[in-house]
């Protein structure tokens, strides 16, 4: 098995095997702390130009099955790995793990102590990395990291977005019809700025149908599409530098149209009000977060992957929160006082995590029936 060499940003340097595509690449280095569900985080779009340290060890142990996957390729610069993939044995595998990997183009290196590897980014903040094949190439390596541009002022929600609009269709796995749903369908606009295939499955089901747009769709495009709910997804990258989608949504805010957002989508709507958003010193990516709802005392375990939060001290006061981190009581949730727009900061549709924040979804079906009921009055 061919050598694979990481080096960080301080220039530490770590040996493993090379289990992926053979290719030099460079991002910013993270961990994640998920024990299930690394498909999903793989083809989770929001880790563009990130190379992600897995903290659990059994990672492909269960194959690869075309459900699973939450995006159509995969934008991930790399991944690292505690142990070599064993071959796969679950009764949904389509696939091994490690064609996967080559299918994609997915650099990975493993047989590292990846736990110890976290502690560092942890300790030391996100850093740029890069995975090499070569002992020749570390100077080169490390001169490069050096001017490596990384994740701060990064716009890369149009890099990962669809080019054009179509609707989606497909539903969650082992889906069940809701028989209390109306036959009126609800119209949900959907920006795609990364988004991930179980959020738009979770609002079909709900009685939505779903079309998305692409990220730089302007507000008189979208409201030209006449829809009873706007969804703002995850993505990847610095949010300040989106003004395309911040200019696009403040336009919306006039329109009384039900707005949700999620994760960057949650950024977005923060940076239309005219706050300000910051880069986080790890950020926090993971399905084990625990987070508080400010209005029931609930505390509930989510999923995660973001490395920009909302700088509180910039938020106006026409949003109130009613989320927040129990690690680090940053905001997790923002809600308008006056119009019916809210977002959440993690990712609720579970993809991979615990299902606890899934009621998000029924709270935005909730907002558009009750906004065309207004209408009718």
């Amino acid at each position: 098995m061919q050598q694979a060499i990481l080096i960080l940003e301080n220039e530490e340097i770590f040996y493993g095997k090379s289990v992926g595509y053979k290719a030099d690449s460079y991002g910013e280095i993270v961990f994640n702390t998920a024990m299930t569900g690394y498909q999903e985080v793989v083809s989770d779009p929001s880790y563009k130009n990130q190379i992600i340290t897995f903290t659990y060890p059994h990672i492909g142990n269960v194959g690869i099955n075309n459900e699973d996957q939450e995006s159509n390729t995969s934008y991930v610069s790399g991944l690292v790995l505690s142990e070599v993939p064993t071959k796969a044995s679950n009764w949904r595998s389509s696939s091994d793990f490690i064609d996967y990997l080559k299918h994609n183009k997915i650099v990975c290196i493993a047989d590292l102590d990846t736990r110890h590897i976290a502690s560092i980014i942890r300790n030391k903040g996100a850093m740029s990395a890069c995975i090499i094949h070569s002992e020749k190439g570390i100077n080169k390596a490390k001169k490069e990291l050096k001017s490596y541009s990384g994740i701060i002022g990064a716009e890369l929600a149009s890099k990962v977005s669809v080019k054009k609009k179509y609707p989606f269709k497909e539903n969650i796995f082992e889906y069940k019809e809701d028989k209390s749903i109306a036959n009126k369908k609800l119209k949900v606009i959907a920006y795609d700025f990364g988004v991930k295939k179980n959020i738009l499955r979770i609002l079909n089901s709900m009685g939505c149908t779903v079309e998305v747009v692409p990220a730089k769709t302007t507000a008189e495009e979208i409201l030209d599409l006449k829809p009873d709910g706007i969804f703002l997804s995850n993505g990847p990258g610095d949010p300040e530098p989106c003004e395309f989608a911040i200019q696009a949504i403040k336009k919306l805010f006039n329109y009384n149209v039900p707005i949700f957002g999620i994760c960057l989508g949650h950024q977005l709507i923060s940076l239309a009000s005219g706050a300000k958003t910051k880069k986080m010193k790890y950020g926090h990516h993971g399905a084990n977060h625990p987070v508080i709802d400010l209005k029931t005392g609930k505390v509930m375990i989510t999923s995660q992957n973001h490395g920009f939060v909302i700088d509180e001290d910039s938020l106006p006061k026409s949003f109130h929160v009613t989320h927040r981190s129990l690690f680090d009581n940053t905001i997790q949730g923002i809600k308008h006082k006056k119009f019916p727009i809210f977002s959440f900061q993690g990712h609720p549709e579970a993809c991979p995590g615990p299902h606890d924040v899934n009621h998000l979804f029924k709270n935005f079906v909730n907002l558009m029936k009750k906004n065309i009921n207004a209408k009718k009055k």
